[in-house]
C-alpha cells in the first residue's frame, strides 16, 4: 500500500512538473522573479545619502573659502552642481536642481586667520525630511572637521553652521511621506481597475461581439479609459483633501496645476492597466501583473522612499520610465513649495509622453488581436 501510494505521488509530481515546464508564466514566477527581487531590493534599498547636489554662494573668495568648498566636494557625499547668488537661490531650490546651498559669508578667511568665530549658512530643501536631516548632519560634520584644522584645541569651533530648512522647517516626515502615499495609492488603484476591464470581456465572451462591432481599437481604448479616469480622478482628489485634513499637508500652489498633474498621471496609469489587460488572458494574471507593474516601481524607483541619486547608475536610468517619479516631483513642488507650471512643466511633459506611449501600445496590441 505504501509503495502504491508512493508511486501515485511520484506520478502526480511528474505530471505537475510537466505542467510547470509547459507553463512559462509559472517558470518565470519561480525562477526569474526571486532573482529580480534580489537585485532590485539589494541595489535600491540603500539608506546612504550620496551624490547630494549642492550649490555654493562664495562671498569671500579666499583660500579658506575654497578649502571649505573642496571639503564638501571631496567628502564623497556632495556633488557641486552650480554657483548660486541672491537671484538664483530660490530658483535652484524651487526646481529641485540642488538639495542644499552653502553660503559662505565675506570675511571668512580674515576671521579664521584672526581666530574670530564666524558662521556659514546651509540652506536645505526640506520637502524630503529624511534626506534633509542626513544632509544637515553631513554639513555639520564637514564644517566642524574643517574648523578643527585652524584651531584644534579650541573649546568652540571657529567656523559653525547655521542650517535653514526651506518648505518644511519642522522637518515633519509626514510632509515627505504623504505626497508619496498619494502617488502610490493612486497608481495602484488606477492600474488594477483598468487591468481587469478588457480581461473581463474576454472571460465573459463578449470580446467577440466587440470585435464584430464597427469600432476601431483606438476609440475602444479611449472609451474604456474615460469612466475609469473620471472615477480615479475623484478618488485622487479625495485622497489629497483627506491628506490635508488628517495630516496637515499644505496646499501652497495652484489647484488647477495640481488637477492637471493628477490628470496626466492618471492617464498614464490607466494606460498601463489597459496594456496589461490587452496582454493577459485571465483576471488573476491581470491582477498579478498590475500589482507588479504599479507597486514595485512606484514604491522603490520613484524617489518615494529611497533617493534616486543614491541608486546605481543603471537603476537611475530605469527610473526615467517610472511615471511616479515625475508626478511625485511635481506634486511636492506644487503642494509644499507653491511653485507654478513654469517650474514643473518638464515633469508634466514627461507624463504626457508616457501616457501617449502606453495608450498607443494598448491600442496597437488590441488592433493586432482583432485583425
Amino acid at each position: 500500500m505504501r509503495t502504491t501510494n508512493g508511486m501515485k505521488a511520484l506520478a502526480v509530481a511528474r505530471k505537475e512538473l510537466r505542467q510547470i515546464v509547459r507553463d512559462r508564466r509559472t517558470l518565470v514566477i519561480l525562477l526569474v522573479l526571486p532573482v529580480f527581487f534580489l537585485l532590485l531590493y539589494g541595489y535600491a534599498l540603500n539608506w546612504d545619502i550620496r551624490h547630494v547636489r549642492i550649490a555654493v554662494d562664495d562671498r569671500d573668495h579666499s583660500a579658506e573659502s575654497r578649502s571649505l568648498v573642496s571639503a564638501f566636494v571631496n567628502s564623497g557625499y556632495f556633488d557641486l552642481a552650480a554657483a548660486a547668488d541672491d537671484r538664483t537661490i530660490r530658483t535652484l531650490l524651487d526646481r529641485s536642481e540642488v538639495r542644499a546651498i552653502l553660503i559662505i559669508p565675506s570675511g571668512l578667511g580674515r576671521a579664521v586667520r584672526t581666530a574670530r568665530p564666524i558662521a556659514v549658512q546651509v540652506l536645505l530643501n526640506g520637502d524630503n525630511a529624511n534626506t534633509a536631516t542626513t544632509v544637515m548632519s553631513y554639513a555639520l560634520t564637514i564644517v566642524r572637521s574643517e574648523s578643527a584644522r585652524y584651531q584644534p584645541t579650541a573649546a568652540q569651533p571657529l567656523v559653525s553652521v547655521e542650517p535653514r530648512i526651506w518648505y518644511n522647517p519642522e522637518l515633519r516626515s509626514t510632509l515627505f511621506l504623504v505626497p508619496g502615499l498619494i502617488a502610490y495609492i493612486t497608481m495602484i488603484t488606477a492600474v488594477v481597475s483598468t487591468a481587469l476591464s478588457i480581461v473581463r470581456e474576454k472571460e465573459r465572451g463578449t470580446m467577440e461581439q466587440v470585435r464584430m462591432a464597427p469600432i476601431d481599437a483606438g476609440p475602444f481604448v479611449v472609451g474604456k479609459t474615460i469612466p475609469y479616469f473620471a472615477i480615479s480622478l475623484v478618488s485622487a482628489l479625495g485622497i489629497v483633501i483627506a491628506a490635508m485634513a488628517l495630516f496637515g499637508m499644505p496646499m501652497r500652489g495652484s489647484w488647477l496645476v495640481l488637477l492637471l498633474a493628477l490628470s496626466l498621471f492618471l492617464i498614464g496609469a490607466l494606460g498601463i492597466g489597459l496594456f496589461i489587460s490587452s496582454v493577459a488572458d485571465t483576471q488573476q494574471v491581470a491582477f498579478q501583473a498590475a500589482m507588479l507593474a504599479s507597486f514595485l516601481p512606484t514604491f522603490m524607483l520613484s524617489g518615494f522612499i529611497f533617493p534616486i541619486s543614491s541608486m546605481p547608475p543603471f537603476l537611475q536610468v530605469v527610473t526615467y520610465a517610472v511615471p511616479a517619479r515625475y508626478f511625485l516631483r511635481a506634486l511636492r513642488a506644487i503642494v509644499l513649495k507653491g511653485t507654478g507650471i513654469e517650474t514643473v512643466w518638464q515633469d508634466l511633459a514627461a507624463l504626457v509622453g508616457f501616457g501617449l506611449a502606453v495608450l498607443t501600445l494598448a491600442a496597437v496590441r488590441l488592433r493586432r488581436q482583432w485583425s
